[in-house]
């Protein structure tokens, strides 16, 4: 991936400047307490409308494919639920985890079948459930932000079912089209409508690269699918995101 490859003063605008800010935030710097008060205006301008909804609906299509049919389902940060037009069936109950009550509170008010929702410490990577309590679980666009990746991928393994699915899907980050991308639009809204350094906040924001998240998955589980957008050949290089679904043995 090209993210790995090109010097540091090439790769820090495209991917963020890696080398000199680390994976981990730093709570008390002051591009990232504004960016805590700045990230939902930020996610409301550049992905929930217009080329950037279209985008995200490209990884929600796969749920298309997936019966969700009397299971238990359960998703690690529902956000808006954005994703709901493409499901195939009405679950039996929906467990909804995130950081965040106003997520939880937003998802129970459009939700459809029984629903219960859980807020989650953000610094612990464990879900406070038994071992194999759901059939199904979703992450759509999460697992780019979760930083030690092994120790929530991990989790997410107990927590399913023998035989339940890991279904969901993340940018292409790390790739060529994907730094592009966010070079020309998100990077310039940033520094258009705050003072943030964008180059700092995506090394904390988008710690891991969609290779690194997709080893790590097939370390873990049995690969059903595995789709991109807009190409639909696998290279991370020249698409925008990463659809998936993996079975747990």
């Amino acid at each position: 991936m090209i993210g790995r490859l090109l010097p540091q003063m090439m790769a820090a605008p495209l991917f963020g400047d890696r080398k000199t800010f680390g994976l981990v935030p730093d709570e008390a710097d002051p591009d990232w307490q504004e960016w805590q008060k700045e990230y939902l205006n930020f996610y409301q301008s550049n992905q929930k409308q217009g080329l950037g909804k279209t985008i995200n609906d490209a990884g929600y299509q796969i749920l298309k494919q997936i019966d969700l049919s009397g299971k238990s389902i359960a998703e690690i940060g529902p956000g808006g639920m954005h994703h709901m037009p493409f499901w195939n069936g009405v679950p039996a109950l929906f467990t909804a985890f995130d950081i965040e009550p106003r997520f939880l509170a937003e998802t129970e008010a459009k939700m459809t079948c029984p629903y219960q929702g859980v807020l989650l410490d953000g610094r612990s990577a464990a879900l406070p459930v038994a071992d194999d309590s759901f059939d199904i679980l979703l992450t759509f666009y999460s697992l780019e932000h979760l930083h030690p990746l092994d120790e929530f991928l991990d989790d997410y393994r107990r927590v399913l079912k023998p035989g339940g699915l890991l279904v969901g899907a993340v940018p292409n980050e790390g790739g060529l089209a994907w730094g592009l991308g966010r070079f020309l639009t998100s990077r310039r809204w940033v520094h258009q409508h705050t003072s943030i350094n964008y180059d700092k906040i995506i090394c904390w924001e988008h710690p891991n690269f969609v290779d690194t998240i997709i080893n790590g998955l097939e370390q873990r589980f049995d690969r059903r699918r595995l789709g991109q957008y807009p190409l639909r050949i696998l290279i991370y290089d020249m698409n925008l995101v990463t659809s998936f679904v993996y079975k747990k043995p």
